[in-house]
């Protein structure tokens, strides 16, 4: 089981909806994995991101996608690349990630509710 939080705790995870305006390879990663600009609208602006992707997404795939990111964690470098936010997704049952999304386009910038 999980472990409990409490609501407060939540609420400090700030959670936004951003666009992938450019995603490109990133073959200095450990495991396969891109490299993603996404537009988290005027208040986040754009931010940098990587991820382990690279199974059920192609990047042309990836542009234009809505996708769903930790925008409050310090900033952690991956190799050559200053990762700033956590792009969201979940494992499926081969491990590889499904990235988290809206289901209707909502503005770059929404948080999570």
């Amino acid at each position: 089981m999980a472990e409990e939080i409490t609501y407060a705790d939540f609420e400090r995870v700030d959670i936004r909806v951003g666009t992938i305006i450019e995603a490109s390879p990133f073959p200095e990663a450990r495991k396969p994995a891109y490299k993603l600009v996404i537009d988290f609208g005027p208040e986040i602006g754009i931010k940098k991101s990587s991820a382990q992707i690279t199974v059920h997404y192609t990047l042309e795939s990836l542009i234009g996608r809505q996708v769903l990111g930790v925008v409050n964690f310090p900033p952690r470098q991956i190799g050559p690349v200053r990762s700033e936010v956590l792009t969201l997704g979940f494992e499926d049952e081969n491990g590889a990630i499904v990235l988290a999304a809206v289901e209707q386009p909502v503005p770059n910038g929404r948080k999570m509710m």
